[in-house]
């Protein structure tokens, strides 16, 4: 697939190498020769200098024959200018943009090819606030995300000393929970993965990755960690878009206080939040934080746009006894350095909007796909089409199916029905399936499996 990214900041540079390892053909573009040349020098694309919404530019790119532009700049109005003429002189077929001001979110019908051509819109703020959200309603979860419409969860957790499945092998879960369907998709242990097996022992700091129906996802969070009660004190530091928007979905059913620096944004989230505490001061001042109770926090959400502030914040939060703390870091080369000591869930906005951008780019009909492990690896959720003349998995079981090596199918949505990925299920046509795929190199095969053959009319 020929696909021309506009910015080569860190959204587009990870896509780039994303998209580049799975052999598409790939330009970027930017004004910044010397991000281009640092993305040229470790991957093998093309590059192109100059203003990403310029005809001459996008024409140098390749735009004449593309068949799919992204647009992730740093500027709303330059990603849907470049769209616009994308459409207009070059026809190309399908248009993402990037746009983050909800001004131009809001308004209905102004994203239509008779207004301005954007095939897919991605929100970062959105997308992020959702994972934070997710995260706060299942208390020990690293990472929660959602497939069919939210009638399956794949929850990562870190397994503890003293969970009733650690030092026990998979197969135990199921005699132990005979009422709960569950697939442990993968284990990550000491940062490599391992395909599971029946006879997988878990073992403390295993971060296990398992799907099962949403309904069941507590009951099987407490086999692997102890029981977190569930989190109601939430304190805020950073009032900009996430920050707010959690805010508005947690103040009905949770303690909600926003630490926000400037007096003029705080008069603006007082008036528009019902019940949020809006405080004005900096989230790393000890004495604020003593003064508003840090110590009987539950959680302590850190998403300011400064990396440093971020972290900081976060780590005095902890000393001063905040239960849990949750720290966005753009910098995707900090996530690891600081998840798992003082902070507790460290996330990557970049990691969690490239997934939002895969679903578009991949081939079949790819419905969602989800980025693991800051990239290495990826869960989709893909539907099955055609018969067992024309498709490599209707009609087929789960055992019968060649995977590529290192994926797995963790379940099937069969309406909402949820099956859990056993060898002897039989794959329909119209079933959404659910895979983990460790092996990013086999993306390809994984397409291929649910592309129809041309048999099927």
């Amino acid at each position: 697939m020929k696909i021309i990214i506009l910015g080569a900041g860190q959204v587009g540079g990870t896509l780039a190498e994303h998209l580049a390892r799975e052999e598409n053909d790939i330009t970027v573009v930017d004004t910044d020769g010397a991000k281009l040349r640092e993305l040229h020098t470790k991957l093998d694309i093309r590059t192109v200098t100059g203003a990403a919404s310029y005809p001459i530019v996008l024409r140098q790119a390749g735009c004449e024959d593309a068949d799919m532009l992204i647009a992730v700049t740093n500027t709303d109005e330059i990603n849907m200018i470049a769209c616009q003429v994308a459409h207009t002189l070059f026809r190309t077929p399908t248009k993402i943009a990037r746009v983050r001001s909800t001004a131009y979110l809001t308004r209905k019908g102004l994203f239509a090819n008779e207004a301005i051509p954007i095939d897919v819109l991605i929100s970062p703020e959105q997308v992020v606030t959702d994972h934070v959200r997710r995260l706060i309603e299942h208390p020990g979860a690293l990472q929660v995300l959602e497939f069919a419409g939210g009638l399956v969860q794949l929850v990562a957790v870190k397994a503890y000393y003293g969970g009733p499945l650690v030092g026990q092998d998979l197969a135990f879960l199921a005699k132990h929970m005979p009422n709960v369907e569950t697939r442990v998709a993968a284990i990550y242990r000491r940062n490599r993965p391992i395909i599971p097996r029946g006879d997988t022992v878990v073992e403390a700091d295993d971060e296990v990755f398992f799907l099962a129906a949403r309904r069941d996802i507590r009951a099987v969070m407490s086999e692997l960690r102890r029981v977190e009660r569930d989190f109601r004190r939430v304190v805020i530091a950073g009032g900009g878009n996430i920050g707010e928007r959690l805010a508005e979905h947690l103040e009905h059913s949770h303690q909600v206080k926003i630490i926000e620096h400037s007096l003029e944004r705080c008069t603006t989230l007082s008036e528009r939040l019902d019940r949020t505490v809006v405080l004005h001061g900096s989230a790393t001042s000890k004495r604020l934080l003593e003064e508003e109770n840090i110590e009987d926090c539950d959680i302590f959400c850190a998403l300011t746009n400064d990396d440093e502030v971020n972290i900081m914040s976060s780590l005095l939060a902890k000393r001063l006894g905040a239960k849990k703390v949750l720290t966005l870091i753009n910098n995707a080369a900090y996530v690891d350095l600081v998840q798992g000591g003082e902070i507790d869930i460290a996330i990557s906005p970049q990691q969690a909007t490239i997934g939002s951008l895969l679903t578009h780019v991949r081939r079949g009909d790819i419905v969602n796909v989800h980025s693991l492990r800051r990239g290495a690896a990826e869960a989709i959720e893909a539907i099955a089409h055609g018969d067992k003349q024309s498709s490599k998995v209707v009609g087929r079981t789960i055992a019968e199916i060649n995977l590529p090596e290192g994926t797995t199918i963790g379940a099937i949505v069969r309406g909402r029905e949820v099956i859990i990925g056993h060898g002897d299920v039989m794959v329909e046509s119209g079933d959404h399936i659910i895979l983990f795929v460790i092996d990013k190199r086999r993306i390809h095969d994984v397409e291929r499996l649910f592309q129809v053959g041309l048999t099927f009319f």
